[in-house]
């Protein structure tokens, strides 16, 4: 499946500052991000404890992972005890932040291209659009929701080219707890990440 890999690029796009407005966010971190990857001869040999670091510092802190879990737990959330949601919420931010950093190690020569933000001076939620383009390879849409919160604008989901990253889970997760229950899905991604 080549989401992973998509979302990688989409991962490129976030650090905190309260006052600024999103797409401003998600260019500045992008160029920040990308900067790195391009100067950090580590992370270029293939240094994946620093490429971890590099996502979990300048990245992760701008989504919202509790809303991301619950979205991708859909009706199994209000399942979950506030320890289980706290659990999985956490196991959920590791098994994202491992698994793109690996995909992100391959982002190489790509153009990131920013459409306008059609929002109003008043929005709380917004959807900023972008394309990524590889060498010689079609552009493919990545798409940002975020929320405005009282620590700055904070992402919950990424749509890269129409496929959701917590519509992508949902399945997967309400399966897990169906055959298993909510704590057999906390055990299923601790597993997941200990890998």
């Amino acid at each position: 499946m080549k989401l992973p890999a998509l979302l990688a690029g989409a991962l490129l796009a976030f650090t905190a500052h309260a006052q600024e407005a999103p797409d401003a966010l998600i260019k500045r971190v992008a160029s920040d991000v990308v900067a790195t990857l391009k100067a950090d001869k580590d992370i270029q040999g293939g240094n994946k404890k620093k490429l971890y670091e590099l996502i979990d510092g300048k990245i992760a802190p701008n989504f919202d992972f509790n809303r991301m879990t619950s979205l991708a737990m859909g009706r199994n959330w209000s399942k979950a005890t506030p320890e289980q949601q706290k659990a999985l919420a956490e196991q959920f931010r590791i098994l994202l932040i491992r698994t793109y950093s690996g995909a992100l190690a391959n982002y190489q020569n790509h153009v990131m291209d920013f459409k306008p933000l059609k929002s109003q001076p008043g929005d709380t939620d917004v959807n900023v659009r972008t394309t990524v383009t590889g060498q010689g390879g079609q552009p493919i849409s990545i798409d940002y929701n975020l929320e405005k919160s009282p620590d700055g604008w904070k992402a919950y989901d990424v749509t890269v080219g129409g496929v959701s990253l917590v519509t992508n889970y949902r399945e997967e997760f309400n399966n897990v707890v169906r055959d298993s229950g909510v704590d057999g899905l906390v055990k299923t991604l601790t597993a997941k990440n200990k890998s």
